[in-house]
Formats: structure tokens, C-alpha cells, sequence
């Protein structure tokens, strides 16, 4: 059975330290004990403890300063300091260092199993906050996936099947095809909607902060770790967790991601304590993944633990018919957001963006609206205003394109693109709708120096 949280009791009456572990053993909390200030002091620096029973009156130490070292330490865990009969005043004193509560001498065991859970429940919602700003930094929003197309109904109605499972999803398709807002989706629409929805985006991170980001880790775990984080994993617990981009991830750090999926544990960075972890696992890539397994870039097992169910998410090109429904939703977002009086795009608009093969996909689109929209100068959107979007390269040549390979109109497209932006790879990226690591990999592919 999962312990309730992980307790230490810190006192030097051997009596006292006997009897609250017996208690909060029996409530079935994890308890560990400390006599002594050094004691307590090993322990929380080896491990992470959710509550934390502090005497204030330990030899050899005064216990405010031992208080603050303890916050210091570990700014997630809740004290409850124990005061002796007559010493309110100190008390007080450490509520205003951050203890979350006290026991006064002698206490009851009722006492003693209230302060605990009132103490847990403050790091629960302390946890929460921390979620919360989170979601709110990333701008989450409201997820809605538009389109009418066969193709994006399949996937829906693949996702809505999907999300009624507790089984690990694999998102392909191409960067842009919204594989992020498909997770979110699937998480809210599961039984696990009301629970937090952690990303990761496995494309941005260092391969050497990978696994602090994904686990946690302890004060001191390395150079310039200066306090106790929460990884990602922990984060998620009861909700999910959403891997993009998960091609990218070291075969090292993949071996460590495997062991968590499997035995649904972790273990911060510089600490001996396992957690338990409840989390539903999405993952998304824009890579093929059975021949990064052939080629020795992925790991076959983890692959076939990510690859419980498959949905694949179509290309723009390959729903064209999607393209003005997107179009508009973009327009309304951005025209709001913006506070522009832009209503319409001209239906010569919408004819060039049929006819454009977007290798930026729903990402370049959305882009490319909201360009429209920053630089409109009228509420109807016409094709000379396509200039200011980064078209002014593109529309005259599209016509004459209709009969080449698609690959090679992608090309073309992006070349001049590139050399719009003066060969600034982050820029020509970022009015593709594509990252700067997908644009590297597609001149690399047709042999373009970098």
C-alpha cells in the first residue's frame, strides 16, 4: 500500500520520538527519527520529506536557527514545531520563518494526527499553486482542435477512444500538425482530466538538465543545484505527463526514462528516496521511430512502451479542406487578441493559401494570420497585404509549381524563405511554423550547406 507522505520526527525524548511513531505508523504515514540536530540534519539532506516534527528545544542548538536551516534545505516541506508548555511566544516566532504549524507539550495523539494531515494538505496545495503557475506561464488555453476533414475526424474519433484508456499514446506526424494540442485533448477528455497535464518538450532541453528536469533533484545533487526541485514527473502525479518531441532524447537518458515508465518510480538527483508516481504517459514525434530503433538511435523496448496506441496526424496539404475553417479561427483569435477591426480573409486569399503547400503546417498557418492581422490596414484581408506576411516571394511562382514533386515545391518554398530572412535560420523557422531543428534537418536532407 503507498505510504500516506513521508514523516521525520525530530526529538531528543526518546519517549516522545517512540509514540509519534507508533502513531503516525499506524495512520500509515513512512516515519523516520532524529535525536539529534546532526541526525536531523543527514536526513533531510539524504531525503525529501513531505512533513516535518521539529522540537524547538533540542540540545546543543538553538531551534529557530535550526528552522531556518531546515526551510533553507527544503522550502516544500511543512514544520510543525513542538513547543514545551509556556513557550507560545517562540512558536509564533517560527510560524513567521514558514512553519506550517505547532504542538505544544503535551499533545494528543489526535493532536498530533491533525497537525500532520493539516500540514500535508498545505504541501498538497502548495504542489498545486506550483502546477498552476506553471500552466498558466505556458498559456494552455482552451483546446480546440478545428477541422472537418475525413482524415482529422479519424483522429478525433481515434483520441476520444484513447483518452477513455489509461494506455501510453504515440502522436506522429510532422512538426506543426498539432500533435501538443491532440495531448491535451486526450488528457481532458480522460478520467484524468482533473489532474495536472505536464509537457516536456524533449527538443529545447540540455541532454545534461534532462534528468533533473524530468526527476527533481536535492540541494547539493551538483554544481549549482542551490535548492530541493520538483521534477516533472512528480508534478504530473494523478494527471499526465506529455513527452514532445521524444526522438530527441538520449539513449542514456532513454534507459532512465524507461525504468520510470516500467516500475512507475523515481528517484531525485542526489537522493536515495524513491517516489511513486501515477502518471498517464503521452509522447509525440515528428520522426520515424522504427527506423531510429533499426539505426540504433531509440531504444527498441522503450519504443514498444510508448507505442501502445498510434495516432498519426495528417500534414496540412493532406486536408486542404481543412484550411479555411483554420484560417478563420486564427483570424477571429488574433484580430481579439490584437484589438484589430480585421473580419474577413478575400477569397483570393483563401485560393493561395489552398494552392500553398504549408511544410510548416498548422503551426505556419497560425503564423502567418497573425502577421495578417498585426499589419492589416483594412477589415478584409486582400492578397497585397499577403507582402507583409513574407509571401511577397511566394504567390507569383505557385502556379507554376502545381506540377512538381512535393517535395520539391517544399524545398524551393523554403529556400526562399531562407533567403528572405538573410540566411537567419531562427528567423526563416520561425515564419515557417517549424523549429530551428527541423529546418537544419530539412536542408541537411537536400544537401543545402548550413
Amino acid at each position: 500500500m503507498r505510504a500516506k507522505g513521508r514523516v521525520v520526527i525530530i526529538d531528543d525524548d526518546a519517549g516522545i520520538r517512540d509514540a509519534a511513531f507508533q502513531v503516525l505508523s499506524r495512520e500509515g504515514y513512512e516515519v523516520e527519527m532524529a535525536g539529534t540536530a546532526e541526525e536531523a540534519r543527514r536526513l533531510i539532506r539524504d531525503y525529501e520529506f513531505d512533513v516535518i516534527l521539529l522540537d524547538l528545544k533540542l540540545p546543543g542548538v538553538e531551534g529557530l536557527d535550526l528552522l531556518r536551516e531546515i526551510r533553507e534545505e527544503d522550502p516544500q516541506a511543512q514544520v510543525v514545531v513542538i513547543t514545551a508548555y509556556g513557550t507560545v511566544q517562540v512558536a509564533v516566532s517560527a510560524m513567521k520563518l514558514g512553519a506550517a504549524d505547532f504542538l505544544q507539550k503535551p499533545f494528543s495523539p489526535q493532536e498530533l494526527r491533525l497537525a500532520v494531515a493539516r500540514a500535508l494538505e498545505k504541501k498538497r496545495l502548495t504542489l498545486e499553486n506550483i502546477y498552476l503557475k506553471r500552466a498558466l506561464a505556458e498559456k494552455e488555453g482552451q483546446v480546440e482542435f478545428i477541422g472537418k476533414s475525413p482524415a482529422i475526424r479519424r483522429v478525433l474519433e481515434q483520441a476520444e477512444m484513447a483518452a477513455q484508456t489509461d494506455s501510453t499514446v504515440l502522436l506522429t506526424g510532422e512538426s506543426g500538425t498539432g500533435k501538443g494540442l491532440l495531448a491535451r485533448l486526450i488528457h481532458r477528455m480522460s478520467p484524468r482530466a482533473e489532474g495536472p497535464f505536464v509537457a516536456v518538450d524533449c527538443g529545447t532541453l540540455v541532454s545534461t538538465l534532462f534528468e533533473s528536469e524530468l526527476f527533481g533533484h536535492v540541494r547539493g545533487a551538483f554544481t549549482g543545484a542551490t535548492h530541493h526541485k520538483i521534477g516533472k514527473f512528480e508534478l504530473a502525479n494523478g494527471g499526465t505527463i506529455f513527452f514532445d518531441e521524444i526522438g530527441n532524447i538520449s539513449l542514456d537518458i532513454q534507459a532512465k526514462l524507461l525504468k520510470a515508465v516500467e516500475e512507475k518510480e523515481i528517484s531525485p538527483l542526489g537522493s536515495h528516496r524513491l517516489v511513486r508516481v501515477d502518471v498517464r504517459i503521452l509522447a509525440a514525434t515528428n520522426k520515424d521511430l522504427r527506423k531510429e530503433v533499426r539505426e540504433g538511435r531509440f531504444r527498441e523496448d522503450l519504443y514498444f512502451r510508448l507505442n501502445v496506441i498510434s495516432i498519426h496526424l495528417p500534414p496540412l496539404r493532406e486536408r486542404r479542406e481543412d484550411i479555411p475553417l483554420l484560417a478563420q479561427y486564427f483570424l477571429r483569435r488574433y484580430a481579439q487578441k490584437h484589438r484589430k477591426p480585421v473580419e474577413a480573409l478575400a477569397p483570393e486569399v483563401l485560393e493561395i493559401f489552398q494552392r500553398y503547400p504549408w511544410p510548416g503546417n498548422v503551426r505556419e498557418l497560425e503564423n502567418t494570420i497573425e502577421r495578417l492581422v498585426v499589419f492589416a490596414r483594412k477589415s478584409v484581408i486582400g492578397p497585397e497585404d499577403l507582402y507583409f506576411a513574407g509571401f511577397e516571394s511566394q504567390t507569383p511562382d505557385l502556379t507554376l509549381e502545381e506540377d512538381l514533386p512535393l517535395e520539391e515545391v517544399e524545398k524551393r518554398h523554403v529556400l526562399r524563405v531562407l533567403r528572405a530572412c538573410q540566411g537567419n535560420k531562427t528567423l526563416a523557422a520561425q515564419k515557417l511554423g517549424i523549429d530551428r531543428k527541423t529546418l537544419r534537418e530539412k536542408l541537411k536532407r537536400w544537401g543545402v550547406g548550413l
